[in-house]
């Protein structure tokens, strides 16, 4: 046993939840921005604008989605050049024989075949062919075996979530709502999940719903304390800087969290917002203001996730473009505002607890 863990961390393979849970979910969320989602956003401007161009960038860009996800799972796992390319291919294998859920095939048989990939990495003389083949092989082996069984897993419950949302709009709402936004402040990616479940319509809208309380509610919250740069990084970038101090003080989480217990449900049931674009801007509420650009590609051109939850393509209304408005910026800016200043008046948010490690 103990040549084995010698072994282990001798190749790196750390076994851990934070490992594969948190760095390589973490780093499957980002290849997919910069593939899926940003291929989404260039590929539905090009089709507005009439710009062909554009069309076929955005086209590219979609296309190398899971070799992007199989190849950042790799680098969060600090796989040797050789395994990490040699993803590429594996990422492509579990995407495409896992179905709807291919991603969360990905994820799984990603981290099985670069960890073995790594295993065998400069252990032979004729390094270039055994660990690419290695890699490549396993990966394509447990593709065949496990991606289909995980994709339809996957899609089960992502289809539960969406048609449940469909039929319970209001508890429903507010559950997803909660829970994706918690997902979104914890050390853990929000997006990849919302893409992995395929999360649309009024259950997609919940989420964005969930994350925008989540990201402006703590940037105008903590607006005292943190002042523009603050607002910014939260409100633009993630809620996931407060973190260490939701720890120090568990609390401070309560303002947001019942923002999104009321947002989730006026989303669902007022509003009827949906997110008919990518899955993954569900769970991106304001970062860089995907989330809105998710409903509205998903307005103008719904993706095929959508299409399949029964989306059609609509030209927005003054009352879409109000709902997206209130849900993911005036209502979670003034409620968690409110919270927060009752919570403070009570004692429960001190002095600088909301306060950015970075800027004391």
């Amino acid at each position: 046993m103990e040549k084995f863990k010698a072994f282990l961390k001798r190749k790196n393979i750390v076994i851990s939840a934070r490992r594969y849970g948190v760095d390589a979910l973490g780093a499957m969320a980002q290849g997919l921005f910069c593939s899926l989602l940003i291929g989404t956003i260039i590929k539905t401007l090009g089709q507005q604008l009439g710009v062909a161009f554009l069309v076929d960038m955005g086209g590219f860009a979609t296309a190398m989605s899971a070799p992007a996800m199989a190849v950042a799972i790799g680098y969060a796992l600090q796989a040797p050049p050789l395994v990490l390319f040699s993803l590429a291919a594996v990422g492509q294998a579990a995407n495409s024989l896992g179905g709807a859920g291919g991603p969360l095939a990905v994820l799984f048989i990603a981290i099985l075949a670069a960890e073995l990939g790594k295993a065998v990495s400069k252990e032979t003389k004729i390094d270039l062919l055994v660990t690419p083949a290695v890699t490549i092989a396993s990966g394509v082996a447990l593709s065949y075996l496990i991606a289909p069984p995980i994709g339809s897993v996957a899609d089960a419950f992502g289809t539960l979530i969406n048609r449940t949302t469909q039929l319970q709009p209001f508890w429903m709402g507010m559950a997803v709502s909660v829970l994706v936004g918690v997902a979104l402040t914890l050390p853990i990616s929000s997006a990849a999940i919302c893409h992995t479940l395929g999360l649309v319509g009024l259950a997609g809208g919940a989420a964005v719903a969930g994350c925008c309380a989540q990201m402006v509610g703590f940037a105008v919250m903590s607006f005292r304390e943190n002042r523009w740069g603050g607002l910014v990084s939260q409100g633009l970038g993630t809620s996931m800087l407060q973190m260490g101090n939701i720890v120090k003080n568990p609390r401070i989480w309560i303002p947001p969290i019942l923002s999104s217990a009321i947002t989730g449900p006026l989303a669902t049931c007022v509003f009827h917002l949906q997110m008919n674009g990518d899955p993954i801007n569900a769970g991106m509420g304001t970062c860089g203001l995907c989330g809105q650009i998710g409903v509205w590609t998903g307005w103008l051109a719904p993706s095929e996730k959508a299409l399949a939850n029964g989306a059609v393509a609509i030209a927005p209304g003054a009352m879409d473009w109000l709902g997206l408005i209130l849900v993911c910026f005036v209502l979670p800016a003034v409620l968690t505002w409110l919270f927060g200043l009752a919570l403070r008046r009570l004692g429960w948010i001190g002095e600088d607890d909301l306060k950015l490690d970075a800027q004391r």
